[in-house]
């Protein structure tokens, strides 16, 4: 594309113009594993009133007196079990940069304006370093894609928030667009039935019971008005309809609960101990809320909730990987993405 316009006068500065970008925003990840790394991600995101949604000053003085005192150790412990160590960085970073060069890949032939690009939430890279070098880039117009099937306040919101925050700052503002979630759509659906149809075909045993788990959220967010309950519990309802398995076999569960509030039941590990001493004898976990899989699903799920089943009587159990970049991972963030450059694009 062209810098500058040839209706600029002589000695007009360089004004690059006329592309079109596009940002995948994932939650985010330590730059490190050490105390001080883990403090620093910690704070960020247990900073941000959308994810902890209680009285600012209470908050503030737990969290900086008791949890950033005390979980950035055994965090750091729990990353170091999943890190990459080649590329000395967290698994969500890689294979989020693995899915910005592969959507990029995949839909360059569309239209030579595009610009692919990726950033976190929390951590590095961020949402406004991105944003600016887009801008840089000459992008007029930006697509945000929040990478998470179902929308929750605390996740797809933030993401804008944090943009908007950015925008606010610049003189010049692109135009945007952001993704809206996906928890019902066609494509997403199938794509994650045919993934966990092959590893489940991959598998030495058939599983008695598959629990599909979602990141959880406190039930008074439900009772606000988040969606975010509604549309996992309708994910899993058209996995198992797709699927054509009872609602004994597939069974929706949330994970990750934090503190003492009560948070979205049923409870991933209370039901993964429960099967167990039932006699449930083999398990798997899908995740159908994470497009990457993290410390969420590799440690919490992979090892923590394989323990508790194994530790009850469980004998076969089965973590099952997230769409990440795979074909039908990717199958799903270039439909979202096409869709949403309409009338950009093509």
């Amino acid at each position: 594309m062209p810098e500058t316009s040839p209706h600029f006068p002589p000695g007009h500065p360089k004004v690059p113009f006329g592309r079109i970008g596009v940002l995948i925003v994932n939650l985010g990840t330590p730059e490190a594993t050490d105390y001080w790394s883990m403090r620093a991600y910690l704070k960020e995101f247990l900073s941000d009133p959308r994810v902890i949604e209680v009285n600012r000053v209470v908050w503030w003085l737990i969290l900086n007196l008791i949890v950033l005192t005390k979980r950035p150790g055994p965090k750091g412990k729990d990353y170091e079990t999943i890190w990459n160590k080649e590329l000395n960085e967290g698994p969500l970073k890689t294979i989020t940069r693995g899915q910005a060069e592969k959507l990029a890949a995949a839909i360059s032939g569309d239209d030579d304006r595009l610009v692919i690009d990726w950033a976190m939430r929390y951590g590095k890279p961020s949402i406004p370093d991105r944003l600016n070098a887009l801008q840089q880039q000459g992008c007029e117009r930006i697509l945000i894609v929040p990478l998470y099937p179902q929308y929750a306040a605390a996740t797809t919101a933030t993401v804008c928030d944090k943009a908007f925050d950015a925008l606010k700052k610049m003189r010049w503002q692109p135009i945007i667009r952001v993704a809206p979630p996906w928890h019902d759509d066609k494509v997403y659906i199938e794509a994650a039935c045919d993934s966990l149809k092959t590893h489940l075909a991959a598998l030495d045993f058939e599983p008695e019971v598959i629990l599909a788990s979602f990141h959880g959220v406190p039930k008074s967010y439900l009772m606000k008005g988040d969606p975010y309950h509604c549309q996992c519990a309708k994910t899993a309802r058209l996995m198992r309809e797709h699927l054509g398995f009872s609602a004994e076999k597939f069974r929706l569960t949330f994970q990750s609960r934090f503190g003492s509030e009560e948070w979205l039941q049923p409870y991933t590990d209370k039901t993964v101990e429960a099967l167990a001493k039932s006699g449930v004898k083999r398990l798997a976990i899908v995740n159908p809320g994470f497009t990457a899989d993290c410390l969420e699903t590799l440690e919490e799920i992979g090892g923590e909730n394989r323990e508790i089943f194994e530790h009850n009587g469980g004998e076969k159990f089965a973590a099952i990987p997230c769409l990440n970049d795979s074909p039908e991972g990717m199958r799903v963030i270039e439909h979202v993405v096409r869709r949403e450059l309409m009338g950009w694009v093509g």
